[in-house]
């Protein structure tokens, strides 16, 4: 790839052709926030319109603000977020992903798409205009309330879907685990029952694959929560809906987006169909031909799945903003 995180893209040319990338929950740092937020005047700016918008819909949900917490002298850990009331962490997530799409489009130029992974669905589709900020929020809330009636845990294996599928059989476990996320040819997030997922661990490890828990405690991806996903589905149906600014690419649809898409009903086959990146990737690559990929959250685990599957010469530089510590907003 033509990219080297360690000395920064240089300043973003204003007007070039970008993908912005909205990842899943496994790979959020309040750290990275935090030190980004107090070294860029464009991400605090960015941040202070966007949080001031989603604190309004913590207050009418019961919960505190964020932007004071996010932005003031003694901001959360990411401890704090986790034992935070029901939904913080996933409107702090959301905020995130809006606060460093707002910065880049202020920076840069609008994208000319969007791509949209797992919980991303929500910050992708708001930063298309289908959905207001408020109603993102909204949506990132009530998902957050559904997620706590969706039992089990989550596992990243460093193995290819192939060699996943063949690791659930092996552990006996192919019956109640499922590949929830393919991110590439050396990614994969496995779903189901904790006790099912500790037999794949162990598996993956005595077969030479790394195997991480996600810190998060839930499943998701799975078919056992139609019934979560109806009742997500039916509270976003509550939201106004907008025609979409750009196209948007999500990886559980397969494909982007149509005009004539139930979207409320789409964002629920989150909770219960696979997510696989690098079919809409390439989808996304070849019809944009963007000049640079740009991944709106704190880590940069997705930004690494699209180094490698865009891994030819040609290949746009791919991005994670708050991953690099001198990157000039």
């Amino acid at each position: 790839m033509h990219t080297n995180p360690a000395r920064g893209p240089g300043r973003p040319a204003r007007r070039r052709r970008s993908v912005h990338l909205f990842p899943g929950q496994g790979d959020f740092s309040v750290s990275s926030l935090v030190r980004a937020l107090r070294h860029s005047g464009a991400l605090r700016s960015a941040a202070r319109e966007v949080f001031g918008q989603i604190d309004a819909v913590a207050l009418e949900r019961g919960l505190p603000p964020l932007g004071p917490w996010l932005l003031g002298p003694r901001p959360p850990s990411g401890r704090d977020l986790a034992h935070a009331a029901t939904g913080v962490q996933q409107l702090a997530l959301f905020g995130t992903s809006m606060t460093v799409h707002q910065a880049l489009c202020d920076s840069c130029a609008a994208p000319v798409a969007v791509v949209a992974v797992s919980f991303g669905e929500i910050a992708a589709l708001t930063a298309a205009g289908c959905l207001t900020v408020r109603d993102g929020a909204r949506a990132a809330h009530d998902l957050a309330l559904v997620l706590t009636s969706c039992p089990g845990g989550l596992s990243a294996l460093s193995c290819t879907e192939r060699s996943a599928r063949r690791l659930l059989e092996r552990a006996g476990a192919a019956e109640d685990v499922v590949v929830a996320v393919v991110g590439d040819d050396r990614s994969v997030v496995v779903a189901g029952p904790v006790t099912a997922l500790a037999r794949v661990e162990k598996t993956a490890v005595d077969s030479a694959v790394t195997a991480t828990r996600l810190r998060l405690p839930f499943a998701a991806h799975h078919p056992a929560f139609a019934r979560q996903a109806a009742e997500f589905a039916a509270s976003v149906r509550a939201y106004a809906r907008s025609a979409a600014r750009c196209p948007v690419y999500s990886a559980v649809a397969g494909r982007a987006y149509r005009p004539d898409d139930a979207l409320a009903d789409r964002l629920a086959d989150c909770l219960v169909l696979p997510a696989a990146v690098p079919d809409v990737l390439h989808q996304a690559a070849a019809r944009h031909r963007p000049d640079v990929l740009f991944e709106a959250g704190t880590g940069d685990a997705l930004a690494t799945s699209v180094r490698r599957v865009l891994a030819t010469g040609l290949a746009p530089p791919v991005h994670a903003p708050l991953a690099e510590p001198d990157f000039p907003w």
